[in-house]
């Protein structure tokens, strides 16, 4: 397979520069790289990785490509967890499945005592009509909103989850030389159902971080950022933003247009709300703790120009990065809104729909760990990354125990960065050369997670 072989390629130029110490972006990072933590402590063990890796590149690749042709919506994922389990089984994995309806949960126990850590990958599709032209394209259809619309693994999940299995491969093959237990979560339903809860949210709730309890949990994302194949992006702390919709109502007294004085206005009303909600960042937030936003997306009131109503409604959404920056801002709103509706005579209800909390990677973990995506990822290492407005549900994960995110640079070397199709675009199409980078990441963060905390269980 073409493709196969130049990824092997790729595996060569990785472990030539595996030694290149990568800038640290402040000096924690560059603490940490210097005592080495754990990642450089066991060449031995890490050579086996690296070679497990390329020889599982070509079912790596094949994997991918047949969960690209085939990508199922949210809690519907039901071929695909049934590949996954499969090939599990075939690997060793005790293999569980029911926990939120589509979930492939794989363990692997070594025999030996040691902590339990989890890697995770997600598993859905989204309601897009895919316009890449790949001879794997899906060609998928469903029933969406009463009309008929192609299905596409536009944010990456066929790579997360192909990733993983050639991780889960390659830790199977040195079970050995570890200790400890590997928990693979494959989870539905990242992107999410209107007004019910998702994957990770109700995996959380079912218990797949206990029996046996998970000691830490690692994950990755393709794309988000046009950085270059391969490289590898995180921070500690707040990575991807809290995701909140608010909606106000706001009660006024509806009169003539003409004799505005005989009513309460709630247009004037929504538009001073809608200036108010702006000095809440600008002037009540203290942004050098972590950035936020408010937005007001919606705004609807009124039937006749002569007519002032006798309601406004309007919604928005907020993003923060900081899990008490996230509380503080729902307070604020609430009283901005009541506030100033109360001092013309109208009244505000405010309502807010929880989205996904922040993707919080802690500090301590992050730390402990940067050594191994060092030595994966050698100068295209960015340990220091700006956070993401973006949202992720593996942030579920992380409000139980110690979790990391990463990024996985997908976009192919030299490309221009401005002519990138994100995620979510219907022309989103990542470098497969990634992939051996997302496999020997993810293995290396879970042997070494394993090796150097002995009794984290």
């Amino acid at each position: 397979m073409k493709s196969a072989f130049s990824l092997a390629a790729l595996l060569l130029c990785a472990q030539a520069v595996a030694q290149v110490t990568a800038p640290a972006a402040g000096q924690q990072a560059r603490a940490v790289l210097a005592s080495g933590a754990a990642a450089a402590q066991s060449p031995t063990l890490h050579a086996a990785l690296d070679a497990g890796a390329a020889r599982v590149l070509p079912d790596v690749v094949n994997w991918r490509r047949e969960l690209h042709a085939h990508p199922e919506l949210a809690f519907h994922e039901r071929r695909t967890a049934d590949l996954v389990a499969g090939e599990l089984q075939r690997m060793g994995y005790k293999v569980t499945r029911g926990l939120a309806e589509t979930a492939v949960i794989g363990l692997l126990e070594t025999g030996r005592p040691g902590p339990v850590v989890a890697l995770r990958a997600d598993m859905d599709g989204l309601p897009v009509t895919e316009e890449t032209g790949l001879p794997y394209a899906s060609r998928d259809k469903v029933q969406s909103g009463g009309k008929e619309v192609g299905v596409m693994h536009a944010c990456g999940h066929d790579m997360h989850m192909a990733m993983l299995l050639g991780a889960a491969r390659v830790l199977a093959d040195m079970r050995g030389q570890l200790s400890g237990s590997i928990k693979l979560v494959f989870q539905p339903a990242e992107e999410g159902v209107a007004n019910e809860p998702n994957g990770a949210e109700r995996l959380v709730k079912a218990g797949v971080l206990e029996n046996p309890k998970v000691s830490a949990i690692f994950g990755l994302h393709v794309g988000i950022t046009p950085q270059p194949t391969g490289t590898i992006s995180t921070r500690a702390r707040g990575l991807m933003a809290s995701s909140d919709t608010f909606e106000i109502s706001v009660q006024g007294r509806q009169t003539h247009g003409a004799l505005p004085w005989n009513g309460v206005d709630p247009v004037v009303v929504a538009a001073q709300i809608v200036l108010g909600l702006q000095t809440i960042v600008s002037r009540q937030t203290n942004l050098t703790v972590a950035p936020a936003v408010i937005t007001v997306g919606t705004l609807h009131g009124g039937q006749r120009a002569n007519i002032v109503p006798g309601e406004v409604k309007m919604s928005g959404t907020i993003r923060s990065f900081d899990p008490a920056v996230r509380e503080q801002l729902l307070v604020q709103i609430k009283r901005t809104a009541e506030h100033l509706a109360a001092s013309a005579g109208a009244t505000a209800q405010v309502s807010f729909d929880a989205g996904y909390p922040v993707t919080w990677n802690d500090p301590a973990l992050t730390a402990q760990m940067l050594p191994s995506l060092q030595r994966v990822a050698g100068a295209q290492l960015l340990s220091d990354v700006a956070p993401s407005t973006t949202s992720e549900d593996f942030s579920y994960y992380g409000q139980q125990v110690p979790a990391m995110l990463f990024f996985l640079g997908v976009n192919p070397a030299g490309s221009d960065p401005a002519q990138w199709a994100a995620n979510h675009s219907p022309r989103f199409n990542p470098d497969e050369a990634a992939l051996l980078t997302g496999v020997r990441a993810l293995a290396s963060l879970a042997a070494d997670y394993l090796i150097t905390h002995p009794t984290a269980h």
